[in-house]
């Protein structure tokens, strides 16, 4: 009986999850820095101004987290979404 409990439990999950992301309700973490900061981050980085641990500290993050913010950055860019 618990079993089918259970299952009944996940599958209502499931469904509730689906509605969410068809309705733009499930988005996951949401980035730390701002369109304006990841912008700013990405000036300083290709700047060659300041290294990427310099970065880290200024910008309160690790180095994969600053590497892949950086990524982020180049992405909207390319895609014109951040003056």
């Amino acid at each position: 009986m618990a079993e089918f409990e259970s299952d009944l439990i996940r599958a209502r999950t499931r469904e509730g999850m689906a509605e969410a992301k068809a309705a733009g309700r499930l988005k996951g973490k949401q980035p730390k820095l701002s369109p304006l900061r990841r912008g700013k981050l990405l000036e300083e980085y290709e700047s060659g101004k300041y290294s990427a641990a310099q970065l880290c500290e200024f910008h309160d993050s690790s180095r994969s987290a600053m590497y892949a913010t950086l990524q982020r950055a180049r992405e909207e860019r390319d895609r014109g979404e951040v003056a």
